[in-house]
């Protein structure tokens, strides 16, 4: 029986077993398999992948496998732009938003810290989470679970390797190359609406005495209402942000 020879870059390799890992290998060939279900039977989810090259060749998902093809599979771009080459979506993912899974609460507060669009909810289901990945404009599906990327619908997605909040979004802002777009303090952390400034005069019968008498600047969420203050909190996040941004 012939195969098909696979060989995974970059960050691909961390799906695979270290036997597969960076090196070309070879899977049986099996008659009238995309070559989505081959990448995926192998352990990598399709959403990251973002190039996939069929004898020298860029070829789409649905792209039927034949014996003894030669099959180069490279990671997401999305700090580069290689829109002529790829043939696996009409369009890539350039202003990026984000749906975190039900696991990743604390993620999604950090990236809202840092002012990016982060969907949220801790009772959503996988279904719900794949159908808001895809609704409208299209946003980047953040999870620590294999089978959730590897749905059909999902076309954006990143598996998060750290289990730690700290880590992650260091690795989320190093894999989609977005220091240079944070913009802390313009998205509510709990809800993740646009936080403008106001006056204090239009919020002061809805602020504790102590605050009133201590501060003069505010700013509130569009959505929920939440009013904002430099107070100790503030600070506090301020150092968490200054304390990533100063190790780039």
């Amino acid at each position: 029986m012939s195969d098909i020879n696979l060989r995974f870059y970059e960050a691909l390799n961390d799906f695979l077993p270290r036997n597969r890992k960076k090196r070309k290998f070879t899977v049986p060939f099996r008659p009238r398999s995309s070559i989505k279900d081959m990448i995926e039977s192998v352990g990598v989810p399709h959403t990251e992948v973002d190039l996939i090259l069929v004898n020298g060749h860029s070829v789409e998902f649905s792209y039927i496998a034949e014996p003894d093809d030669q099959v180069s599979i490279y990671p997401v771009f999305e700090a580069l732009d290689i829109s002529d080459v790829t043939r696996l979506r009409p369009e890539p993912l350039r202003h990026i938003r984000f749906v975190s899974d039900t696991h990743l609460g604390k993620l999604a507060r950090y990236l809202r810290l840092f002012g990016f669009d982060t969907l949220y909810s801790n009772i959503w289901k996988d279904d719900e989470l794949a159908e808001i990945a895809v609704r409208g404009k299209k946003r980047e599906l953040l999870t620590r679970d294999h089978g959730l990327l590897k749905r059909s619908k999902v076309t954006h997605g990143y598996f998060i390797r750290s289990d730690k909040p700290a880590l992650q979004i260091r690795e989320v802002l190093t894999k989609f190359d977005l220091y240079r777009s944070v913009k802390p303090f313009t998205r509510c952390i709990p809800c993740n609406g646009l936080i403008h400034a106001i006056t204090k005069d239009q919020v002061i019968e809805e602020l504790p005495d102590s605050v009133s008498k201590t501060f003069d600047k505010f700013s509130v969420c569009e959505d929920c209402k939440k009013i904002y203050w430099k107070g100790s909190h503030y600070d506090h996040m301020q150092r968490i942000i200054d304390d990533l941004l100063e190790e780039q």
